[in-house]
């Protein structure tokens, strides 16, 4: 008996599912199938991307809706449009021995007036994206007041890219006694807050450990100079002749400016971000998917509708800002039981990242350096013998043979093979024997240790901390919040100097240990706080007040002594996952120096410049930043109080 059989499926499943050469369950598939289709029941499964979750729920879909009833009786939610689409065109495959089961897509960028037509004449299941879904809401032309299930696709990613009151505007048009099935590779506070209001008593599944990473990819990350950030990439892809990868960068920008150095530098490479029209989008995808692009550089949104087979490699160009994104990123690769490998580039300034990643996925990194030249030469070389010995001979070339015997006549076999091999090995020399070597440039695995340097009690301590004015606080709301969640005295915390994103803050060397194991995983309002130690005392020991007036530093004496001067502080970089928000300079990508074209090795199969995405104008203009506000300022809390203030103290969860 078939293993999906034994799971419970009918016939016309059974059909589709030898169709598509399906052979055994996935682990949530089989946890998830007979659950929902024996039970009537709500669900929260948690599982990596890439395990099966749409055929999951799919496939019990399916199998309980009523084909000849032409109103509609599910929805799908999912984060994007490549998403939406993907899931349409699988729900379709699924149900094609089911007669008069249809299926629509509802998204931006495309009619909606033909979409509404197709949900008129009979669609039993929409998949939709939570903005265009609300529009047509909105206007009358769609009606999900007596549907039967709602499925929330990546919930995670969905609430993160910002469609928290969608979603909660579209459910609450839904009738109460639905069934909602949420699927989702985290399960992060504005998930569980969806679940709690929306669903009673639903049956949880989980695969793996909640929020941990796949156990088919591995995880690599290579510490660089900043300037050598791109320099790296190239090296990589020259060290994995077959590379077929996603490269993923934090913004628009960055994703369209290294697609763009990758084309000029010779790989097959193309962007896809928010900026493509649906027409753009779609060419590129259809080009990674035949792969015409060996390298698809994406920002993370754009990258959630990517389920391509047989990728070898994530490539993470830039972290993200959040941890959990991680997770996301890395199972574009080893799906299906197949293997794939994360890559990180990364910066000094960045190590302690890795051990926060490590945290969430469960699983250990491997510190690599990024190869030589040399290397790299010797790698191209025995791929070009390898690709030369596996070639099928065209016999169509025989009728050409006795002219190119009579060109090569005289040369040696060793000679001709090394003229060949040359042929396309000389590139590489010739570029690389030119370069410097930078491997060996990032830090040591031991330089990311989690021990702070040595600390003496009297020893003021900076740390840095990931909370900033973008969270309602200023210096005196959040030196007051710290020292009521760490209970020490008012001036035992000190130097407290905020930024948008994250601040930073000293204490006494004696009050180290409180600080990092209270405030490490503080949820405040269902996010969590991470501390770090700044290798940064914060400069002079005097505690300043935002006046510049001391602050209740102590002279050797014991007295108090007056102090000039602002005590305002600039940020560092280290540790901490940022907001796209902060106010923190992002490290520089991209070398100034770029080599003459002519230098380059040039890749086969590589795009015209041409026919890359277009940069929309503007798209380099410097971001505005937002105002800091710091300690050592001289504006003032106007009309805040500091019972205000304590108001807004999240309660340790």
């Amino acid at each position: 008996m078939n293993k999906f059989e034994q799971l419970g499926l009918n016939e016309s499943l059974l059909l589709a599912i030898k169709d598509l050469g399906f052979e055994n369950p996935s682990e949530v598939q089989e946890k998830a199938i007979p659950v929902l289709l024996e039970q009537n029941t709500d669900l929260v499964a948690l599982a990596q991307t890439g395990t099966g979750k749409t055929a999951a729920f799919g496939f019990p879909l399916i199998q309980k809706i009523d084909a000849e009833d032409k109103s509609t009786q599910a929805l799908i939610l999912s984060p994007t449009r490549e998403l939406c689409l993907q899931i349409t065109n699988e729900i379709k495959q699924y149900s094609k021995y089911v007669k008069g089961l249809h299926t629509v897509a509802v998204y931006g960028g495309a009619s909606i007036t033909d979409q509404a037509r197709e949900i008129k004449r009979g669609a039993q299941v929409i998949v939709a994206t939570p903005g265009r879904m609300q529009d047509m809401i909105n206007r009358g032309l769609v009606n999900i007041k007596n549907i039967n299930y709602c499925i929330l696709d990546e919930a995670d990613e969905m609430l993160n890219m910002g469609f928290y009151e969608d979603i909660v505007a579209i459910l609450s048009d839904t009738p109460d006694e639905k069934k909602t099935w949420l699927f989702s590779a985290t399960m992060p506070a504005e998930v569980a807050r969806i679940a709690k209001k929306f669903m009673s008593e639903p049956v949880e599944i989980t695969v793996g450990h909640k929020n941990s990473g796949s156990a088919t990819v591995s995880h690599e990350f290579y510490c660089v100079n900043a300037r050598d950030r791109y320099e790296a990439l190239k090296r990589l892809a020259d060290a994995n002749p077959d590379i077929f990868s996603v490269v993923f960068c934090r913004t628009k920008r960055d994703t369209q400016a290294v697609a763009e150095k990758l084309i000029e530098d010779g790989y097959s490479a193309a962007a896809l971000h928010g900026d493509l029209s649906q027409a753009q989008r779609d060419g590129v995808m259809k080009s990674f998917r035949g792969r015409q692009i060996q390298m698809l550089v994406a920002t993370d949104v754009a990258a959630r509708g990517i389920d391509v087979d047989n990728i070898t490699h994530v490539v993470n160009y830039q972290l993200p800002d959040e941890i959990e994104t991680y997770n996301h990123r890395s199972g574009r690769t080893g799906r299906a039981g197949k293997l794939g490998t994360s890559i990180v580039i990364i910066t000094k300034s960045e190590l302690r990242k890795i051990s926060s990643i490590e945290r969430i996925i469960q699983q250990k990194f491997q510190e690599k350096t990024i190869p030589s030249g040399i290397e790299i030469c010797e790698i191209q070389l025995l791929h070009l013998a390898n690709k030369i010995k596996d070639t099928e001979v065209d016999h169509e070339i025989d009728s050409y043979l006795p002219a190119i015997n009579e060109v090569l006549d005289g040369l040696s076999k060793e000679e001709l093979i090394k003229k060949m091999v040359s042929v396309e090995f000389n590139r590489f020399i010739n570029y690389y024997k030119k370069k410097r070597d930078i491997s060996g440039e990032g830090g040591e695995r031991s330089e990311r240790s989690s021990e702070p340097r040595e600390i003496r009690a009297g020893d003021p301590v900076r740390y840095f901390v990931n909370i900033g004015s973008r969270d309602d606080f200023d210096w005196m709301q959040l030196k007051d919040f710290l020292k009521d969640t760490l209970d020490l005295g008012r001036d035992d915390v000190f130097k407290v100097d905020v930024k948008e994103g994250f601040s930073f803050f000293n204490t006494d060397g004696e009050h180290t240990d409180k600080v990092m194991s209270i405030l490490n995983g503080f949820d405040l309002n269902g996010r969590r706080i991470n501390v770090e130690i700044s290798k940064n005392d914060g400069g002079s020991r005097e505690r300043r007040d935002h006046n510049g007036r001391s602050g209740g530093g102590r002279s050797s004496g014991g007295e108090r002594r007056g102090s000039a001067g602002g005590g305002s502080f600039g940020p560092r970089k280290e540790g901490g996952f940022k907001s796209e928000r902060s106010a923190a300079p992002k490290e520089g990508s991209f070398r100034s120096d770029r080599s003459s074209s002519s230098e380059r090795p040039r890749r086969e199969g590589g795009f015209n410049r041409d026919s890359a995405p277009k940069r929309e104008p503007g798209s380099f203009q410097r971001e505005e930043r937002a105002p800091r506000r710091s300690e050592g300022s001289n504006e003032s809390p106007a009309g805040r109080s500091f019972e205000a203030a304590k108001s807004r103290r999240p309660r340790k969860s």
